[in-house]
This record gives structure tokens, C-alpha cells and sequence, in this order.
């Protein structure tokens, strides 16, 4: 004779938030494994207290977000350091973000601008109230000091 086999059960509901359409709440989890091939450079600057961008050699034209190639003239880029130091070119303040940011919201990110560089560079300013930043504001970068290899691991402060 067979065994006869259960589902187990639990004493765990569901949150319904309507019922037609019917949505309802479930969490979900994954283990997510990245690489960074060719960007792998700029993370590990990250980690080193250096910020990456990248240059075309051809052309001369500086990426403050890295590219692998010249999106002017097609060629492969170098990489380039960047300075610590910039200006908010422009900035915004978010109310909702990730889940990474949830603690933090509202918060305000900025697009730096760098001399030397020819594009922006996204990132968060922090220490600063969404009401004491300004364009053309100097910023100056910081890293964690426990790298978590991700963008995150640079953020701006108001510049003294």
C-alpha cells in the first residue's frame, strides 16, 4: 500500500488587499550570483577609496560611469581616475526606494559633475536635508569602509 503523503500545514495567513482583482502579500527570497567582468576594476576602486571612471583614448572623452568602449567613436576605453571632490549638476529627493534604501527614505541623489569629465556620475548625498542641496554645490566622495562591492559603496558629502 502507498504512503500516503501531506502537504505540511501552517498557522501562517495570507494579507489580502482586495479581492477583485484578488491581490494579496507573499514574501520572496533569492540568492542572486552577479559578475562584474569587465567592471570588475571600478568595484574593487570602490574598495581601495578610488572612484573609476573611464577614457577613450582616441577621442579623449572621459566617462565618469565607466563604459568599455566609446559610445563617440566605438573604440575600447582606459580606465581613469576620477577626483574625490565635484558639483551637484542636478539632484532629486526620493520618498520610496529598494528595499536597501527603505531605512534611509526620504533620500536625495545627486548627479555629479567632475572636472575633467565629459559625463555625470549618480550617486546619494548624504548628511545633507534635501533643502541644503544646491546645483553647483560641492561635494566630495566617500566610501564604506566595509566594501560590499556594489555602486553603493560610494556616497557624496557637502564638501567643507
Amino acid at each position: 500500500m502507498p504512503t500516503q503523503r501531506k502537504v505540511p500545514e501552517t498557522l501562517e495567513g495570507t494579507v489580502i488587499y482586495n479581492f477583485d482583482p484578488l491581490i494579496s502579500k507573499s514574501p520572496y527570497s533569492v540568492d542572486y550570483v552577479h559578475s562584474y567582468a569587465q567592471d570588475t576594476p571600478f568595484f574593487a576602486g570602490l574598495a581601495e577609496g578610488r572612484l573609476l571612471g573611464s577614457r577613450c583614448p582616441v577621442c579623449d572623452y572621459v566617462y565618469a560611469t565607466p563604459r568599455g568602449h566609446c559610445m563617440r567613436c566605438g573604440g575600447p576605453t582606459e580606465w581613469h581616475e576620477l577626483p574625490k571632490e565635484g558639483r551637484v549638476h542636478s539632484f532629486t529627493t526620493c520618498y520610496f526606494g529598494g528595499e536597501a534604501f527603505l531605512e534611509e527614505t526620504p533620500f536625495t541623489l545627486v548627479l555629479v559633475e567632475f572636472d575633467g569629465a565629459n559625463t555625470l556620475f549618480l550617486s546619494r548625498i548624504v548628511g545633507a536635508e534635501a533643502d541644503e542641496v544646491s546645483i553647483g554645490m560641492p561635494v566630495k566622495a566617500r566610501f564604506l569602509r566595509n566594501s560590499k562591492f556594489k555602486p553603493t559603496d560610494v556616497y557624496f558629502v557637502l564638501a567643507d
